[in-house]
């Protein structure tokens, strides 16, 4: 179906899917459906994102750090939406109207402040808010105004130009200047915090390797400060552990039980005790990344009258219906989702994690066929199959658990590493299929050896 007929048929009596955000769950959910019913007519799909493009989330860490190129891993809305059989919206959803089953969205303004599109409301039989999550400061003070947060390919390039332009200055310091220091805090040291540290010990290296040679790689410091009493506290001790004594290795001041007070424009300063000579003091810093804390956007806090939750999550049932309106689905991070054997069966509910959006995205698949063809819907149930963190070139760490291994298996090195690209490559293929995935993989490879491997503009 070409795209005059895709429009044709959005303004046809079909059932109307509409799908947004369009992170790992929402764009492979739009996808699976443009090829399964919208390529055959039997509904439309749309999808409504404030951005142009994707990106996989755990892959920001890699962008702000230089070491990945945005170029070949992005993907535009628009081709996919051609290729794959669904009409894609660009603007921020802002509010709902459930008596008329529309969605708002607010009109789309470009970097240069041009208007692009106007407001508009988009109609919907079957609505999935798959919006995500976002850093939660807990109102802490100078974040907004000092700290970086990397929410968005816009913040990790942000936060990219700001660490070469660091490197520059540097390097560009006389000897009556003063110390050619450059100093990163990342505050939370869970995945992202981590592995964006990790990172940052070898991009840093490289930037200045490429004729910044008055800079001495010892004067990089890289602070990562942790409120909890271990990196890594979701993980089992045992990875956290290995995982602290890799970044000391690394040159990493890994600050535990040390709570931010304060982010200043010099650096950061902390309250309380603390580890790793963090007691109180303030923590210089030329860049400062706040990774801490999650929570879904806030205009879903009492959307519509919509039930959420104190982290403005939406909560659903196991259907993942929400629980005032069964026109509605929410899947991925912004989902407040009961997981009955968490905890070893005291129930919690399903983590904010890349795994479950891409579960809970193949299962809206069969939730929606069963929907069209009116008939009962299934209860979701998430299986965790552990956790990944990757450490760069220098290791890779997690567990596998579960149905995957019967039990809880810890991995390092090689094979968790493969692991881990193993996820990002599960996320390529249902965007794109075997064949596309193969090639570019194959090009990546073959491009890298002519390239910087990483990003100095």
């Amino acid at each position: 179906m070409d795209q005059s007929s895709r429009n044709a048929t959005w303004r046809s009596g079909l059932h109307q899917i509409v799908i947004v955000g369009g992170g790992a769950g929402g764009l492979e959910l739009a996808t699976t459906l443009g090829d399964k019913l919208g390529k055959r007519g039997h509904a439309a799909v749309t999808l409504i994102d404030k951005t142009r493009s994707h990106v996989w989330k755990p892959k920001l860490h890699e962008i702000a750090a230089g070491s990945m190129d945005i170029g070949v891993h992005e993907v535009d809305f628009l081709a996919q939406s051609h290729w794959h059989h669904f009409g894609y919206r660009v603007g921020e959803m802002t509010g709902l109207d459930r008596e008329r089953r529309e969605v708002l969205v607010a009109g789309f303004v470009d970097e240069e402040g041009e208007h692009v599109t106007s407001p508009q409301r988009v109609r919907y039989d079957t609505l999935v808010i798959a919006v995500g999550s976002q850093s939660n400061d807990f109102g802490t003070p100078g974040v907004s105004e000092f700290g970086m947060k990397l929410e968005s390919v816009r913040d990790a390039r942000r936060f990219n130009r700001r660490l070469v332009n660091a490197c520059i200055r540097a390097h560009s310091l006389t000897d009556a200047e003063g110390p050619r220091h450059l100093q990163v805090a990342i505050i939370g040291a869970g995945a992202t915090g981590v592995e964006l540290a990790a990172e940052l010990h070898r991009t840093t290296r490289e930037v200045i390797s490429y004729g910044l040679d008055r800079i001495d790689p010892e004067d990089i410091q890289i602070n990562l400060i942790e409120a909890a009493s271990r990196v890594l506290p979701a993980l089992p001790e045992r990875l956290s552990a290995s995982t602290e004594v890799l970044l000391r290795k690394l040159g990493v001041t890994v600050h535990t039980n040390a709570k931010v007070a304060e982010v200043m424009a010099d650096g950061v300063r902390l309250t309380g005790g603390g580890e790793g000579g963090a007691g109180g003091n303030v923590i210089p810093a030329d860049l400062v990344v706040w990774a801490a804390g999650v929570k879904a956007p806030e205009f879903l806090k009492d959307l519509a009258g919509l039930e959420s939750n104190r982290i403005n999550q939406l909560v659903v049932k196991p259907t993942l219906q929400t629980t005032r309106d069964d026109d509605i689905f929410v899947i991925g991070d912004c989902a407040a989702c009961a997981w009955p054997e968490a905890d070893g069966g005291k129930g919690g509910w399903v983590p904010p994690r890349a795994q479950a959006a891409h579960q809970q995205a193949s299962f809206m698949v069969g939730q929606i066929k069963a929907r069209l063809a009116k008939r009962p819907l299934a209860n979701y149930r998430y299986r965790d199959f552990g956790s990944l963190v990757s450490l760069g070139e220098f290791s890779t760490v997690g567990n596998m658990m579960g149905g995957l291994v019967g039990g809880n298996l810890f991995i390092e090195g090689m094979f968790a590493r493969l692991m881990y690209e193993s996820l990002y490559k599960m996320h390529e293929l249902a965007l794109h299929g075997f064949a596309k995935v193969a090639l570019e993989t194959l090009a990546r490879m073959i491009t890298r050896r002519t390239e910087p491997h990483v990003k100095l503009h």
